[in-house]
């Protein structure tokens, strides 16, 4: 059974910086598509990066490519979302998922039928 275990929120001040981690159990994240999602209270789901273990990422803005960064550790079967330069608006909860749908990395957009973990909640304050 595929699992996956996010940590690494808190709350923070704008400016500020904190890396998530999503070990995954049960499959090996190489040659997999992974990504960061999060959702704030009210809006809906949005993605923020995937990454095709060991071929390229991707960014859902400029923005957010400019201050966050995706990235692997296959030997800890680990994929991390550094976020850097917070602000007010990245206050929402983060979740990690593994792609199990037939659709391009570059835009997968998530779905129930993938898998995901059970999210670290992320506050960035004025």
């Amino acid at each position: 059974q595929v699992q996956l275990v996010e940590s690494g929120g808190g709350s923070v001040q704008a400016g500020g910086s904190l890396r998530l981690s999503c070990t995954a159990s049960g499959v090996q994240i190489s040659r997999n598509c992974m990504g960061w999602f999060r959702q704030a209270p009210g809006k809906e789901r949005e993605g923020v990066a995937r990454i095709l273990i060991g071929v390229y990422t991707t960014y859902s803005s400029d923005s957010l490519k400019g201050r966050f960064t995706i990235a692997q550790d296959t030997y800890k079967n680990t994929v991390y979302l550094q976020m850097n330069l917070l602000k007010p608006e990245d206050t929402a909860m983060y979740y990690c998922a593994i792609r199990r749908v037939s659709v391009p990395c570059d835009t997968w957009t998530g779905t129930e039928d993938d898998v995901w973990g059970q999210g670290t909640q992320v506050t960035v304050s004025s």
